[in-house]
């Protein structure tokens, strides 16, 4: 461990004499070991809000809610089309069409004509 105020010292290489090759493994290299520090950072960030979410009374699920999106209930989208003889019939634009939609189509109307 690093103590404050002092710097971590590192190896000195000279770059210009490196083959490409060489050079391309340091690169691969130390991407991987950039994207280590940075799941390494969020983790402690993550640990740090979760203790004092803790210390506070609440979970981290109540302060910024569920992680992902899961199964369960999605959110809904707004119906885009509807069905002119029934306007409860509706479609959001997404997914299989619905048969009212595709019967419609084949009789030679458009799409843009059931827009809401």
């Amino acid at each position: 461990m690093i103590k404050k105020g002092k710097k971590a010292r590192m190896a000195t290489v000279n770059l210009n004499k490196m083959s490409l090759k060489d050079l391309q493994t340091l690169r691969e290299d130390l991407e991987h070991a950039i994207a280590n520090a940075q799941l390494r950072e969020k983790q402690e960030v993550l640990s740090q809000m979760e203790a004092l979410a803790q210390e506070r009374g609440f979970s981290m699920n109540e302060l910024v809610g569920s992680k992902g999106r899961g199964k369960g209930k999605g959110s809904v989208s707004a119906a885009k089309y509807a069905n002119p003889d029934n306007r409860a019939e509706t479609w959001t634009g997404r997914g299989r069409k619905p048969n009212w939609l595709v019967e419609k189509l084949k009789k030679g109307a458009k799409i843009d004509d059931f827009a809401i």
